[in-house]
């Protein structure tokens, strides 16, 4: 176990805490809630960034920027999107400070906006308001944006990555001409989405459809990516949106279709933060700290000498430098470790936290050999391999690792799904350690809310795949067309 980390048998919560400390990927900030996002961490929200950019791009999408600042009364024109954010909403008041007769600054009160601007939560509605001007006729259509930018949600209770009161994301606002085309939209950002996390976050998640209470504020219909972290919790990892015509005809955006006739466009909207470090985190580290897939890591491959010697450095650096060059034209990113402030057992544990994929350590003997040691911080496993092809060998070798390890959390999440008949059989289920838990439901709110209130599970979704096999709801009795999942959620 790493120096300093709680082990996630000891307890879970503070071993996640530990871990984004102690591996250098955030802190909690002087304001209340709010994160600073370290170097390392940023790189590979960069890397999340650069992929899912260039997903978007390739399907027809293009980045705006839309303001920071939102009127107040924007958001009372959707009436269920006000009363969903209404809590979370940071005011902004006044527009300036001045001197203090006590020495310091004060709000000067008579600098007080005429209208409240309300930092964006969300930007559905200062976005419909531009798209007013933007659309007039179907050859306008489909508009499809995305923005990357941040957002304030004034949470209570917060944990670096997984809720802050101030997060980065990317959100896709796009306008079509049909429902039809808004709903094809709506689930093709899904797929997007469920790609991305299983193809290069190594995680396994359901796809599915959100009940009425779970839906986002504003929305005809949500649907969402569902991920089984180790505590045996669910951490919902991403949402698309079907908004139907309820922005448009709030803030009277219409064109003309091809038949002269005036129509309200039909929208989705959609959206991943941050909150994806925080599943890359808990669905596949250690108590040794992050265990990274390769496609995301932003050191793959890192390279550490063994030497007693100062003279041996010179000898060990001039082979590193041919075995990085190879490595470097397989793709491969590269870090050489050089350091002599650090003996090579502290550098050992210090990539080991980080999740660096793999690690090569190279000493006189590995020269004369003409080997070099490979470790793998999947399975901690070691082993030699020829340093003639060495970059073949290792991008090999990253792709099997990456493969490794969405097989182990996809063992992890079947071995913690299971079906449950009963009430009794389903809160015994959900004491014992939760999972997910498929369960018939009779798609009625009380009994919803009756299950989260007695038992703190939630359902997560009504998954769109597997089998659609009527039965009992296992509280009412009442018909059900399919199982739904619930869990413990973050």
């Amino acid at each position: 176990m790493a120096k300093g980390l709680t082990s996630r048998k000891e307890n879970y919560s503070q071993w996640y805490n530990d871990l984004v400390i102690k591996a250098d990927l955030a802190e909690n900030s002087a304001v209340r809630g709010c994160m600073v996002i370290k170097p390392y961490g940023y790189a590979i929200w960069e890397k999340m960034q650069a992929v899912l950019d260039k997903m978007f791009k390739d399907t027809g999408h293009s980045n705006a920027y839309f303001p920071l600042f939102i009127p107040k009364s924007f958001l009372s024109r959707e009436a269920d999107h006000v009363e969903g954010f209404a809590k979370e909403c940071a005011v902004v008041t006044h527009y300036r400070l001045k001197s203090s007769p006590g020495g310091g600054i004060e709000v000067d009160e008579t600098a007080k906006l005429e209208e409240e601007l309300i930092i964006r939560p969300t930007s559905e509605t200062i976005i419909w308001s531009t798209y007013k001007n933007w659309i007039q006729s179907y050859r306008d259509l489909p508009l499809l944006i995305n923005q990357w930018a941040n957002v304030v949600r004034w949470e209570m209770r917060t944990r670096l990555f997984l809720r802050t009161a101030e997060f980065l994301w990317q959100e896709g606002h796009t306008a079509h001409a049909t429902k039809d085309e808004a709903i094809e939209e709506t689930l093709k950002i899904l797929d997007i989405y469920s790609g991305f996390a299983e193809n290069w976050m190594a995680m396994p998640v359901i796809k599915g459809i959100k009940t009425e209470n779970e839906r986002f504020a504003g929305a005809v219909e949500t649907y969402s990516i569902e991920a089984l972290m180790q505590d045996g919790k669910a951490l919902q990892s991403g949402t698309s949106h079907f908004l139907g015509q309820n922005f448009s005809k709030a803030f009277d955006v219409t064109f003309l279709d091809n038949k002269g006739k005036l129509e309200h466009v039909w929208a989705s909207s959609w959206g991943v933060s941050t909150r994806l470090m925080g599943a890359l985190i808990m669905a596949h580290s250690d108590d040794r700290g992050l265990v990274l897939p390769p496609r995301l890591a932003p050191i793959q491959v890192v390279i550490v000498p063994i030497y007693k010697k100062a003279e041996e450095l010179s000898v060990i650096s001039s082979e590193v430098e041919i075995i990085r060059q190879d490595l470097i034209a397989s793709g491969i990113s590269v870090k050489y470790d050089d350091r002599d402030t650090y003996k090579p057992g502290w550098k050992f544990a210090e990539y080991e936290l980080k999740g660096v994929p793999v690690r090569l350590a190279v000493g006189s003997r590995d020269i004369d050999n003409r080997t070099v040691e490979v470790a793998r911080r999947d399975t901690l496993e070691k082993k030699s391999y020829p340093m003639d092809g060495i970059g073949e060998t290792v991008k090999a070798l990253l792709e099997e690792i990456q493969v490794n390890i969405f097989r182990k959390a996809q063992d992890f999440r079947s071995r913690n799904t299971v079906a449950a008949d009963s009430y009794q059989e389903f809160k015994d289920i959900i004491e014992s350690g939760g999972g997910f838990v498929l369960a018939h439901w009779d798609g009625t709110r009380e009994t919803e809310e009756r299950i989260s209130q007695e038992t703190k599970a939630t359902i997560r979704c009504i998954p769109l795949d597997g089998e659609k096999v009527p039965g009992k709801c296992i509280v009412t009795g009442k018909p059900s067309s399919q199982r739904v999942l619930f869990a413990k959620a973050y």
